[in-house]
């Protein structure tokens, strides 16, 4: 019931993120045939399709690491396609993103990972400045005491949840999750389902998760969006989805 409230009352918003009429291909092949999607304040929007369907290249797009054949994509108003490279660093600031995998850097401690993003967006932060971000990014995930390890020398868990901390550690609008629980157990997956819920209260962040996991999908979106022939299918809550007749939806909850 408050997933749904909340979703209703995201219409009263203006997005923070809007993709309209997106078309991508290479060659001959068609990914994406007219994608849109509205990502609202404080909003939790998972998208699913399956493998090959266009994610990654409408994430790429997103980031403006790939340009798009046709169509429009404004992050906190900005229109990407039109911004200089100093304009698109500065918007990049306000969105994390966790990658598939962690891609944390092996030979970089803990705390080097995480000083990275510092360093290479707010040069003029001072040495006890970047520090007390560092800490403060650990505590959100509950593993300071990680501080000088190595990726190699944590689990699958652990790296991601270092992952989520350098994701956090600017403080972004917007956090981009891609497949956030793929290759974990179940029992670590629901951990860092719950820590993305609590991140998201505490921060007020807006969030787009891409996932295959139909539990993630239950549990942390507020609405989804189903990519199925480069278009959004199917739109609704978990609830609605789940429900519907379509035999192409359905094949997502099966």
């Amino acid at each position: 019931m408050e997933k749904e409230k909340k979703n209703k009352r995201q219409s009263d918003k203006e997005p923070v993120l809007r993709i309209k009429d997106l078309h991508k291909g290479f060659g001959d092949l068609k990914i994406l045939n007219g994608f849109n999607l509205e990502l609202y304040e404080g909003e939790n929007l998972v998208i699913m399709g399956k493998s090959g369907s266009g994610k990654s290249v409408m994430i790429k797009c997103l980031v403006g690491l790939m340009a798009p054949d046709k169509g429009s994509v404004e992050v906190l108003g900005k229109d990407i396609n039109s911004l200089e490279r100093p304009e698109m660093d500065h918007l990049r600031a306000n969105i994390g993103f966790l990658f598939q995998g962690s891609a944390l850097y092996d030979s970089m401690t803990v705390r080097e990972n995480l000083e990275f993003p510092l360093r290479h967006h707010t040069r003029s932060l001072k040495e006890k400045d970047v520090e007390a971000l560092v800490i403060e990014a650990l505590k959100n995930v509950g593993l300071e005491h990680t501080l000088e390890n190595r990726p190699a020398e944590l689990s699958g868990g652990m790296q991601r949840r270092i992952a989520l901390a350098r994701a956090l550690i600017l403080k972004p609008k917007i956090i981009l999750y891609d497949e956030p629980t793929t290759g974990l157990d179940p029992i670590t997956a629901k951990e860092i389902i719950h820590l993305m819920m609590e991140i998201q209260t505490k921060y007020q962040t807006s969030s787009l998760i891409i996932t295959h996991d139909v539990d993630c999908a239950r549990v942390i979106s507020n609405r989804m969006i189903l990519l199925l022939e480069g278009i959004n299918y199917a739109e609704g809550t978990f609830q609605e989805l789940s429900t519907m007749e379509d035999t192409k939806v359905k094949a997502f909850f099966k």
